[in-house]
């Protein structure tokens, strides 16, 4: 049914969690201490930050199929489909596959809790894998 690889998705899952985990950078007024400035980079947000580079890596590594599976599983995560409609919603996603696909995946909040809410709805759980990560 759905052909992406447990630990691909568990991996997307990880990483768009630290993505959506990130805030405003803060500190960056006189009297920062720069030692200390490098441990909250992680979860700010700013253009050097490498986490929603490796996401878009992630995604852009999936194949065409790939990419139209996540699509719909998000949707079913959402609520726009019943896992019984997962033929619809992958026909939906073929349809509205396009260039901006990974661009709208990485726009698309909460998109760790719509992968596994998707996942649930299959009886799937990432729980293992992501342990692994």
């Amino acid at each position: 049914m759905i052909s992406i690889s447990r630990e691909t998705l568990a991996y997307l899952v990880v990483k768009a969690r630290e993505y959506d985990a990130q805030v405003a950078p803060e500190g960056l007024e006189d009297g920062s201490n720069a030692a200390d400035d490098g441990q909250m980079g992680i979860l700010e947000s700013s253009s050097d930050n490498p986490t929603r580079e490796e996401l878009r890596a992630a995604l852009e590594e999936l194949n065409e199929d790939e990419i139209v599976e996540l699509l719909a599983l998000v949707w079913v995560g959402r609520g726009d489909y019943e896992a019984s409609e997962w033929a619809e919603a992958v026909a939906a996603a073929r349809a509205a596959h396009d260039e901006r696909a990974v661009s709208y995946l990485l726009e698309t909040p909460n998109l760790a809790d719509l992968i596994e809410e998707g996942l649930d709805a299959f009886g799937i759980s990432l729980t293992d894998e992501e342990g692994r990560l």
